[in-house]
């Protein structure tokens, strides 16, 4: 049957039919300014793919911004997709304006996405969303076949950043400190095809395609491919501390910069190189904002006795 995220009967209760899986909804990230936008998405076919974008809602003043298609094979318990198109976006974005979008998975045979719209806010004073281990797929929720968990956990998923829209309405963009996803295995062990299940889930919310979304690799991304995949991060070229997922990248949002480190990778020569050049990128920065997904402080087992020991030295 099809695993449903957020269709709900009278009372309010999951009613477990409707939409099937879908691994390739667009991801708005960060550019490197907070005059840049990045996009990515999954596509069944490869081809050239393109954004357009504007301020009339109709997009007859759009302008449209190639990008590039890497071949993969990647697939979830319904659909197999072929290629992960991104498009990056450079300083088009000014402040306090709304702007609408469209992306197409082939320009030369376009078959544009319905509008969607994506509003700036400023950047002297801004407000941000922070979240850690959405984790979809591990509730565990009364032993539950996974794509029970997956539904449970999106269904929830949602809802907090329904509700994290409403706390801050004026956020700038999330941040989210690693664990997307819950199976931690490599590429070659999910013979379920677990991974790109639960990146359904974790993908699902609306709001996705309206802020920008800066993540981290946590440990149950660390050894699979998706991650790199579905994310457009910027000024992560040099491949800094890297694991089969990604790298450390960093960028700048009015005087803040912020930083994503990879912390699975224990090379610091590594992430002090990314922090050096991240920072005489930013001159001018008067905060900067470190985000990685082991909690070296922590008194939490096991990972206080072991990963946060490691790190913490």
């Amino acid at each position: 049957k099809d695993n449903v995220w957020n269709k709900k009967d009278d009372q309010g209760n999951l009613t477990g039919e409707g939409e099937s899986y879908d691994s390739s909804r667009i991801i708005l990230t960060p550019g490197k300014t907070a005059k840049d936008l990045g996009f990515a998405w999954y596509s069944q076919k490869k081809g050239e793919p393109a954004v357009k974008i504007g301020k009339k809602e109709d997009l007859s003043d759009a302008q449209e911004f190639k990008g590039t298609a890497t071949e993969i094979n990647r697939s979830n318990q319904k659909n197999t997709y072929k290629a992960s198109n991104k498009v990056t976006v450079e300083g088009l974005f000014e402040e306090n304006t709304t702007y609408y979008y469209s992306y197409t998975d082939d320009v030369k045979n376009p078959n544009w996405s319905e509008v969607q719209s994506y509003t700036t806010k400023k950047t002297t004073n801004f407000q941000t969303i922070l979240v850690g281990d959405p984790q979809i797929g591990a509730s565990g929720s009364q032993g539950q076949a996974d794509d029970i968990n997956i539904a449970v956990d999106t269904f929830n998923w949602n809802k907090t950043l329904e509700q994290a829209k409403i706390t801050a309405p004026n956020a700038s963009f999330i941040l989210s400190a690693g664990d997307q996803i819950d199976y931690a295995g490599t590429d070659s062990s999910d013979g379920k095809n677990v991974r790109e299940s639960e990146y359904a889930g974790f993908t699902y919310p609306a709001l996705l395609r309206m802020l920008p979304l800066a993540t981290t690799i946590g440990n149950h991304e660390s050894k699979g491919t998706d991650y790199k995949y579905h994310y457009n991060n910027p000024n992560s070229e040099d491949g800094l501390g890297s694991t089969n997922s990604g790298s450390d990248y960093y960028f700048s949002y009015g005087n803040v910069l912020f930083i994503s480190l990879n912390s699975n990778n224990r090379n610091t020569v590594e992430h002090r190189e990314l922090l050096k050049k991240a920072v005489e990128s930013n001159p001018d920065a008067k905060w900067k904002v470190v985000m990685f997904h082991h909690d070296i402080y922590g008194s939490g087992q096991p990972h206080s006795d072991t990963d946060g020991a490691n790190l913490r030295a």
